[in-house]
């Protein structure tokens, strides 16, 4: 049982830092977003790659709003949402498990 406590609190760990991550990620996309930068800059095309997936299913679900792009701002609720709820979840069952 110590292994997956072990285990639990690690991958708690991991993905808090990665959610934190995704969503810095999000916030320089729609930062650059207001200043339309060049679409062939391996930078931006890289921060589109990783993005895009998630953003555009969200899109899909929103109803248009004249303009305004909504789904990063959905992005980061949801995330804040999963370390808010998921990672200290997981957090107290390793805790348990030990």
């Amino acid at each position: 049982m110590f292994i997956i406590a072990y285990f639990l609190k690690a991958l708690a760990t991991v993905l808090d830092m990665v959610l934190s991550l995704y969503m810095w990620i999000i916030i320089i996309r729609a930062l650059l977003s207001w200043v339309n930068p060049d679409p062939y800059n391996p930078i931006v095309r890289f921060l589109y790659n990783i993005t895009e997936p998630v953003l555009s299913r969200i899109r899909r679900v929103l109803p248009p709003l004249g303009g305004i792009d909504l789904s990063p701002l959905v992005a980061i609720l949801g995330i804040v949402f999963l370390k808010q709820f998921l990672i200290p979840v997981l957090y107290e069952l390793s805790y348990q498990l030990r």
